[in-house]
């Protein structure tokens, strides 16, 4: 127990460490009266059409996971939306990104079924975005010069979203066998073999109860409009900023932002988005000052209106950060 809590701690602590660096590398040699002049004179116009598709992109995002929850029951757009932006203000303040299963947990109670129910339409969001993702770099590598690493880290995420989309595949489309009521032997003895082994069962169930509908084919298409949402409102905030840099090279910042928020880690990936953004920006010719400037107008302005919609989202939600923190831990997670 000593010894979990104690690699829990480290762990927490190192994540901490390298956004601080991050955030050290990003600010040591900028220009300060240049990077503060840049924020200033900002177009509002295009940062305020920014906020519009950011804002669009997760409504987008209630309606996709609205349709994957079809097999379990009616919800409103409304409703999904409002917890999309609940579990989003949770990751803002919560580390390890949390907000996704805060966001399970209320639409579950909405809809009166258990949290484990909301994981396969969880993960098949994942894969989406993902696929696209994967899509949407090489569509960019056709009209931009990407570095070679780059491309590479391309093909290795391609290859992990190609063997995922298969197993869901396989999973979804197999047909359902009878399982034994008990098995017997030494390893399925282990409470926590056993218990993965229920809840893998659960999510082969779930795949396969949403299996292939027009619900979920209609919430792979989503998928794309939600990032072309995002990567939209991106290029819009570069536009504001003054960033000269065409759509395409917006996209290919874009993306290299999303590969890099891809794991959990700080809450609101504070310093993991601005060393992205800046490694993202110099690969087009940015100056350093310029791009670190850019990445904390990028950062505050989709970051504000996400916590203040949020914010109002989880107030209105029936339950508080503090009763939804506790669940969590009920559950296993440590937030």
């Amino acid at each position: 127990m000593i010894k979990h809590r104690a690699a829990r701690i480290l762990g927490r602590v190192t994540v901490y460490l390298i956004a601080a660096a991050a955030l050290v590398w990003v600010f040591h040699d900028a220009e300060w009266a240049k990077l503060g002049k840049n924020i200033i004179g900002l177009n509002w116009w295009w940062a305020a059409a920014g906020i519009v598709f950011d804002t669009l992109s997760y409504v987008s995002h209630g309606y996709r996971w609205r349709l994957l929850l079809m097999p379990l029951g009616e919800i409103s757009t409304l409703r999904t939306t409002q917890a999309v932006y609940s579990g989003l203000f949770i990751n803002e303040v919560l580390p390890m990104h949390i907000g996704e299963i805060g966001r399970g947990y209320l639409v579950s109670r909405w809809m009166a079924k258990p949290i484990v129910a909301m994981i396969p339409s969880m993960a098949l969001e994942r894969l989406f975005d993902g696929i696209w993702l994967a899509a949407g770099l090489g569509l960019t590598a056709i009209f931009v010069p990407l570095p070679r690493k780059l491309l590479r880290a391309g093909d290795f995420f391609g290859l992990v979203i190609l063997t995922l989309t298969g197993a869901a595949l396989y999973f979804t489309s197999r047909k359902r066998r009878q399982r034994p009521a008990a098995r017997t032997g030494w390893i399925w003895r282990s409470k926590a073999l056993s218990g993965l082994g229920r809840f893998l069962n659960r999510l082969e169930d779930g795949l396969r109860s949403i299996g292939f509908s027009r619900f979920s084919t209609a919430a792979f298409f989503v998928s794309l409009m939600l990032l072309g949402l995002q990567t939209v409102s991106f290029w819009f905030i570069m536009k504001a900023y003054g960033l000269g840099l065409s759509f395409w090279a917006g996209a290919a910042v874009c993306l290299i932002v999303h590969f890099g928020t891809v794991l959990p880690n700080t809450p609101g990936y504070l310093g993991i988005y601005q060393l992205f953004c800046v490694l993202g920006l110099t690969l087009f010719g940015v100056g350093k000052t310029a791009a670190a400037g850019f990445s904390i107008a990028a950062y505050v302005l989709l970051t504000i209106p996400l916590w203040v919609i949020g914010l109002l989202a989880l107030g209105q939600s029936g339950t508080t950060l503090a009763a939804m923190r506790a669940k969590i831990k009920n559950l296993g997670v440590r937030a």
